[in-house]
């Protein structure tokens, strides 16, 4: 198996082992244009589901106030909610890009 086919499918992969680091060190230290270019997808991939922790953080900062009134927080459930779906989902879409790239000729 070719190197820079592991390389982009570990970035990918790597969601569940190293996070946002690898395909960041993937990405500039390999040489190959085409490992840089999954490194960086996989990058960017394993970036999105930080991006509704501003709203989380609204969230709990908005019902924060409304515990006091034994009102159930549900802005905070509905955003955790999404968050979990947000992550499944990226997590399945890595590995259907890693076993994409494995299986390319």
């Amino acid at each position: 198996m070719e190197t820079r086919k592991v390389l982009s499918a570990l970035s990918y992969f790597s969601i569940f082992f190293a996070g946002f680091l690898f395909p960041l060190v993937v990405f500039f230290a390999s040489g190959d244009d085409e490992t840089k270019v999954h490194a960086k997808k996989a990058l960017l991939s394993h970036l999105i589901p930080i991006i509704p922790v501003p709203l989380l953080i609204f969230a709990i900062i908005n019902d924060a106030s409304a515990i006091n009134n034994n009102v159930v927080p549900v802005f905070t459930i509905v955003t955790v909610v999404f968050m979990i779906l947000v992550s499944i989902i990226v997590v399945i879409w890595n590995v259907i890009k890693g076993v994409k790239v494995l299986t390319r000729e």
